[in-house]
């Protein structure tokens, strides 16, 4: 099994090679890791001791963002070395402050990860969620260095469960302690003698409550409201966008912000097209823009990453994209702010878009009749306020898992 491991490592960097060819972010990819150990080597100094925390990408960032700056709070002298897998959280992160260093992820090769391992020497180890690379896991035990998970989730179709998966379970043994989101993850490992689990929640709460108590004010985006209602589309595709074109000529008061999951030139063009009343942020960051233009411009078009989080505290109402293709992404930012919140079908695998319907505190949605059907029941204030509540205490309700794990190892004088 390992042998295919070895060789499904090996594809796949093949494959990415081909696909840097004309993808961009398989071209960062590619790039980020040429010289990788030498640029690792000369920045460590072998003198510290570094606590080492691993992203996928940027949304496993957020999630960890909390025990990182917690932690540094706690311990200001700290060295902390940040890894990630893809280029989409390292380009954004790269300059983060609290990090000594940040670096891409060398490909999970039993060489690879021994020598990573032993030029870090790390003092602790922190993955999230989904992160499991058996050569760096194999290598931190032989290391003796502790290693956790935090918002861990498991499913039942996952491979850690089936008969094939001897090699996923091996690797949760070299794990020193798993904190996980749910009752249910911590009886499917309990059913395959993992034990060494806590059930801490999902530190992605304590980021996104913080987000809203520690707003950013965005003085441009204020302007553009300018106290109007306002209908914040956040991560859309193609398909989300359609829909909220139909709303345009419904609500001709409503100010419509559109956050695109993706913002190459390509995808900016096309969402002109169909918001041709529309602007661009980075238009209206310009100096020496006339502000007085926004009043008689409907749609605002973000073409910049890293804010959307600090948008949602001047809607009214949020969509959230995704919901039309694989999934619909990251809602808990608009709850923080006490948004109802719109998403299309395909959610079944995102618990807290379960319970936020369950709550009353978002909507599911089909096709355009039922995007206005849920408009026309949110324009409704009683309904909306209801339903904004709902999303906030649902948040405040979940916050904390920060606190458990960092008890935890404080307990454990790590640090």
């Amino acid at each position: 099994m390992l042998f295919i491991y070895d060789v499904g490592i090996r594809l796949y960097t093949i494959l990415i090679v081909l696909f840097s060819l004309k993808n961009k972010k398989a071209q960062f990819w590619i790039k980020g890791r040429k010289g990788l150990f030498e640029l690792i080597e000369k920045s460590l100094d072998k003198n510290i001791q570094y606590s080492w925390f691993h992203f996928a990408s940027l949304g496993e960032f957020e999630q960890g963002r909390p025990v990182i700056e917690k932690l540094k709070a706690d311990h200001p002298n700290i060295a902390i070395v940040i890894t990630f897998f893809s280029p989409s959280g390292y380009e954004i992160r790269k300059n983060y402050p609290l990090a000594d260093h940040v670096f891409y992820l060398p490909v999970d090769t039993k060489e690879n990860a021994h020598r990573f391992v032993s030029l870090l020497n790390p003092k602790i180890a922190v993955f999230t969620k989904y992160e499991y690379w058996y050569h760096y896991f194999e290598a931190l035990n032989a290391n003796k260095t502790p290693l956790f998970i935090i918002s861990g989730i498991f499913r039942k179709e996952q491979a850690f469960f089936k008969w094939y998966g001897g090699l996923h379970r091996k690797m949760l043994g070299w794990v020193s302690h798993l904190f996980v989101q749910n009752e249910e993850s911590k009886h499917l490992l309990s059913k395959i003698g993992i034990h060494h689990v806590t059930v801490s929640g999902d530190t992605r709460f304590d980021r996104v409550d913080f987000n809203a108590k520690n707003r950013l004010k965005i003085s441009s985006i204020e302007q553009f409201c300018n106290n109007q209602n306002a209908f914040i589309a956040g991560s859309t595709w193609t398909e989300d966008e359609k829909l909220i074109g139909t709303l345009l000529s419904l609500l001709p008061e409503w100010k419509f912000i559109i956050a695109p999951h993706e913002v190459n030139e390509n995808r900016i063009e096309n969402i002109e097209k169909l918001f041709p009343n529309s602007i661009r942020f980075s238009e209206i960051q310009k100096d020496g823009f006339v502000l007085q233009t926004l009043a008689n411009t409907q749609v605002l078009i973000i073409d910049s990453i890293g804010i959307l989080s600090s948008i949602y505290q001047y809607g009214k109402i949020a969509y959230i994209g995704g919901g039309f293709g694989v999934g619909i992404h990251n809602t808990l930012e608009a709850s923080a702010f006490g948004l109802p919140i719109i998403i299309g079908p395909n959610y079944s695998r995102f618990m807290e878009a379960i319970e936020l319907i369950e709550k009353g505190a978002a909507f599911s949605i089909k096709d355009s009749a039922e995007l206005k059907f849920r408009m026309d029941f949110l324009m409704k204030e009683e309904n909306r306020l209801k339903s904004g509540t709902a999303a906030d205490q649902y948040v405040q309700n979940h916050t904390g898992a920060t606190q458990k794990f960092l008890d935890f190892i404080y307990y454990k004088r790590i640090f």
